[in-house]
């Protein structure tokens, strides 16, 4: 298993999503930008991860984009356990792990599509 946040992790993430297929937006929504801010990330580790839904599919990449839709701030911790599996997101969401900003009209389906492809 590839190190969080390495090259390989970004890769393997990405070939899964481009395998799972376009995610559940409704036809004629715009492109949504959802970045995910890892608080107490290292120095070596990117500050942020962004998701692109478009009607094609799912990118990510590291970094943040200025122009996101939503912003999720999480510790860098977390967001690994939530990689790894050693953590849900149902526990991060009931603990208060996640902190929500922007429109989450696009998170939603989003977030849940991310499990199912995650699971497959």
């Amino acid at each position: 298993m590839s190190s969080f946040l390495s090259e390989e992790w970004f890769s393997s993430l990405g070939e899964t999503l481009r395998n799972a297929g376009p995610a559940p937006f409704d036809e004629g929504s715009g492109d949504v930008r959802i970045v995910f801010e890892l608080t107490d990330a290292p120095p070596s580790s990117p500050h942020a991860i962004t998701f692109t839904v478009t009607q094609s599919g799912v990118s990510v990449l590291a970094g943040d984009d200025l122009a996101a839709d939503a912003v999720i701030r999480i510790s860098y911790k977390d967001a690994e356990e939530l990689s790894s599996g050693t953590l849900t997101s149902a526990t991060a969401v009931r603990d208060g792990r996640l902190k929500i900003r922007g429109d989450v009209h696009g998170l939603v389906p989003l977030l849940g599509w991310l499990l199912e492809a995650g699971t497959n």
